[in-house]
């Protein structure tokens, strides 16, 4: 239902960033130090983009699982995979407790879906393959790599603005130099700009992805009330807000942190009340009460 206007909003947004990079880096005039952070940055965030399924996977100290220990998580997942005509991903199982899962991997073919012991636990079979609909959702969407792209063009205007610090800006009777006020509001607005523009992107992929997830499955009522209990047990439980997770946490399905107010803004994910009030129209709009239970 959402998903051409989430498309359009995507690109938007990245294009935004976009400008903002090239914006930043024309009122600095281009010096060898935005050419050395646009390198540096595409440098490591290709690295974390190939690497993205191991760095969130060893964060929630997730374990691969074998169809003999995971019987019924690996029937939901193969179904799934196989109505979406994909390879099945690899499985892993976190010991936490909280409930939450995540899926990883760069494309289809080096897919990982995980889920915690919490919430295998805590949702019903049905409850637990709206979930995972929304998580192969995500890779089948490519999401991991719109933000590992956001990331990216986020981290190069950081850069530039941490670098504008050190740049010579010739001597006072320059008149082209920009005034150091100026500059301050830059070096400080340029990054926070950035990383609001890449959450909007972040919260934008998740509402694609459970229009795309409840598709998939064919029952979006079972993810919005897998949405409802998840949002309970985060909210009893949310997880110690260490460097490593919050890499981590725009690919849950939950944000794991707590948060209210301006944290909108700065939330990975959108609200619960409204993902879940979209998955009610759409199961309106397909009368999907009848999930596909093959």
């Amino acid at each position: 239902m959402h998903s051409h206007h989430n498309g359009l909003k995507t690109a938007a947004l990245l294009g935004l960033l976009t400008g903002l990079i090239l914006a930043v880096g024309y009122w600095l005039g281009g010096s060898t130090g935005l050419v050395i952070a646009v390198l540096f940055s595409l440098v490591t965030n290709t690295v974390s983009y190939f690497y993205s399924d191991r760095i969130a996977l060893r964060a929630m100290r997730a374990q691969p699982v074998s169809e003999a220990e995971f019987p019924a998580l690996y029937q939901i997942v193969r179904k799934l995979a196989t109505t979406a005509g994909q390879p099945m991903p690899r499985l892993y199982v976190s010991p936490s407790m909280q409930p939450n899962a995540f899926a990883t991997g760069r494309d289809p073919e080096h897919a990982a879906v995980a889920v915690t012991v919490g919430i295998t636990r805590l949702l019903t079979p049905r409850e637990l393959r709206g979930v995972i609909g929304h998580e192969l959702s995500h890779v089948y969407n490519r999401d991991i790599l719109i933000s590992s792209v956001a990331a990216g063009l986020a981290g190069i205007v950081t850069m530039i603005a941490q670098l504008a610090i050190f740049l010579p800006f010739g001597g006072s009777d320059d008149d082209d130099a920009p005034n150091p006020a100026a500059l301050l509001l830059m070096v400080i607005l340029g990054p926070l700009a950035a990383s609001i523009i890449q959450l909007a992107i972040s919260r934008n992929r998740e509402f694609q992805a459970d229009a795309s997830g409840a598709t998939l499955t064919g029952d979006p009522l079972a993810l919005a009330s897998a949405l409802e209990k998840i949002s309970y047990g985060t909210q009893a439980a949310p997880l110690p807000a260490d460097g490593q997770l919050t890499s981590a946490a725009h690919l849950m399905i939950a944000n794991p942190f707590r948060g209210g107010g301006l944290s909108a803004l700065f939330s990975t994910h959108p609200p619960m009340g409204e993902r879940i009030q979209r998955l009610h129209q759409q199961a309106a709009l397909t009368g999907g009460a009848r999930p596909n239970l093959r």
